[in-house]
């Protein structure tokens, strides 16, 4: 059974700076791309950004571009979300998920594995 936790959520001001944390445990993590999904209150959930299995190709949501990085440390079978310059508009539940193939190349991923999120909120 996968699991994933997400961990590193918090407040933080307008301008500052966050680093999210996806463990994953019950899969291969090294042959897996892995995503980050954000869900604000009363909206869909919305795509923010991927990395393919490997880590050498990302791709990344217009709104969070040149803000945020995702990468992953498959010794560690954890990806990553560095968030930096945050505005109120960032503000929601983030979750990571996995691709349900294995090496599967960018970026017509099937994420079918989440976890239970983590709450990032922005003040202004």
């Amino acid at each position: 059974q996968v699991q994933l936790v997400e961990s590193g959520g918090g407040l933080v001001q307008a301008g500052g700076s966050l680093r999210l944390s996806c463990v994953a445990s019950g899969l291969t993590f090294s042959r897996h791309a892995m995503g980050w999904f954000r869900q604000a209150p009363g909206k869909e959930r919305e795509f923010v950004a991927s990395i393919n299995w490997s880590g050498g190709t990302t791709n990344y949501a217009d709104s969070v571009k040149g803000r945020f990085t995702i990468s992953r440390d498959n010794a560690k079978n954890t990806v990553y979300l560095q968030m930096n310059s945050l505005k109120p508009e960032d503000t929601a539940v983030y979750y990571c998920a996995a691709d349900a193939i294995e090496f599967r190349s960018c970026c017509n991923y099937e994420f079918s594995s989440w976890g239970q999120g983590t709450q990032v909120t922005v003040s202004s």
